[in-house]
């Protein structure tokens, strides 16, 4: 939006008080009202601090270089988790899943209480069903940190804002207002769905996002299942993605940052996952592109590598079966596993404000279907295969080449 000139003169011919007045207030309309992409342009929240119970967990950007990223050793609270899940389901009133493929509410837990046990279980569960949710959840952003390192060492992330409040430089701030307008004509929607910085060596794991402000309605969030769009593909499509890697890059978000004045504290790397990973506790395999951080294919021309992601990203934002939507409430908390699962926000909800805080322990390097067996000596599996041997239902063996028509009408 171009800046409004504004020139009133006084009686004497000279540019008068009034009228630096008028063009001041002008041009701050205009700043509060910019409109920008809401993935690569990190916002300051510098507004109603007065009256703002939250103030302090609004963003900040602090002006310190974090050192490279290296490999540590990280072991899933989920290998040590009851398969049944007494100690978790026992506390809750209700088990809500929500889609076959993807989401389950658990109600009437406070997570402040929740055991060593029971988190052990919940990394399970969120394993099994990709996001879990819980609502009326007071638990203070210190108590959501400490659950989080249960679940592993805790990422920092080199752009995006952390709060005001010192010492939370772990906690990544999500926040708009009126101040921040989204363009449609600065992104497609197709490009906010990710998952979290998948650029990093051991991207993260077990995720936890708890909103404390936010919309009476509007600003949901909505997960896509990894392992369902594994499932959904045809045997030879899923053993050639088996065999692919993929470049992952933070370069764009550092670049939205320092395109926004905002220094970066650690500089943007680049890494290579496969495109079809194994969860180290289900032994599901799940495709692992995303819009966001994905670039390109190695190793295929590069027409082949922009069909192939394409097709993927399309799947991963369009296909309603792969989907769950979750409406926030204040204090509604998800925990997700990034591994897994693709996520986007409706930006729906402008003027008004969402604000969240999220926790972000770091997984182990992506294992591709070959190292995954190879390390385990076991065999990697189709979750939903998986799921209707244990309903009973028999499967018929595909054959390669062969298509058969198949669905319903609606």
């Amino acid at each position: 939006m171009a800046p409004v000139a504004i020139s009133e003169e006084s009686s004497n011919g000279t540019i008068g008080s009034v009228a630096e007045s008028k063009k001041v207030q002008a041009n701050q309309r205009i700043e509060e009202t910019r409109i920008i992409n809401p993935f690569y342009s990190p916002s300051a929240g510098n507004e109603n601090d007065d009256d703002y119970s939250y103030a302090k967990y609004k963003p900040r950007f602090p002006v310190v270089n974090w050192e490279p990223l290296t490999e540590i050793e990280v072991t899933d609270r989920g290998h040590f988790a009851d398969s049944s899940k007494t100690a978790l389901f026992s506390a809750a009133q209700k088990v809500k899943h929500l889609t076959p493929a993807i989401g389950t509410e658990l109600v009437g837990i406070d997570l402040r209480q929740l055991t060593d046990q029971q988190k052990d279980e919940l990394a399970l569960l969120v394993a099994e069903r990709g996001v879990v949710f819980f609502r009326d959840q007071e638990l203070s952003i210190h108590e959501q940190l400490d659950i989080a390192r249960h679940f592993g060492p805790l990422h920092k992330h080199a752009t995006t804002p952390v709060p005001r409040e010192p010492g939370l430089e772990e906690v990544h701030v999500v926040y708009n207002d009126a101040s921040r307008r989204p363009d449609a004509s600065a992104f497609s929607k197709i490009e906010l769905w990710h998952s979290d910085v998948t650029y990093e060596i051991q991207p993260p794991s077990t995720t936890s996002l708890k909103v404390i402000t936010g919309p009476e309605y509007g600003g949901d969030t909505l997960w896509s299942s990894g392992y369902a769009l594994y499932s959904s593909l045809s045997p030879g499509m899923q053993v050639y993605l088996e065999g692919l890697t993929a470049l992952h890059s933070a370069v764009a978000q550092a670049d939205g940052s320092r395109a926004a004045g905002l220094h970066v504290r650690r500089e943007p790397v680049e890494s290579i996952h496969p495109v079809v990973r194994v969860h180290p506790v289900t032994g599901w395999k799940s495709v692992y592109v995303n819009p966001g951080f994905t670039r390109r294919i190695l190793g295929v021309p590069k027409p082949e590598s922009d069909t192939i992601l394409n097709f993927l990203f399309h799947q991963i934002a369009e296909n309603v079966d792969f989907h769950v939507r979750f409406h926030w409430e204040p204090n509604s908390v998800a925990f997700w596993d990034n591994r897994i699962v693709t996520h986007t926000a409706t930006f729906d909800f402008w003027p008004q404000t969402r604000h969240a805080l999220r926790a972000t322990p770091h997984g182990e390097k992506p294992e591709s279907v070959e190292d995954y067996e190879s390390r385990t000596g076991k065999v990697a599996k189709d979750r939903q295969i998986e799921i209707w041997k244990e309903q009973g239902v028999e499967i018929p063996q595909s054959k390669k080449g062969l298509s058969r028509a198949r669905g319903y009408n609606d």
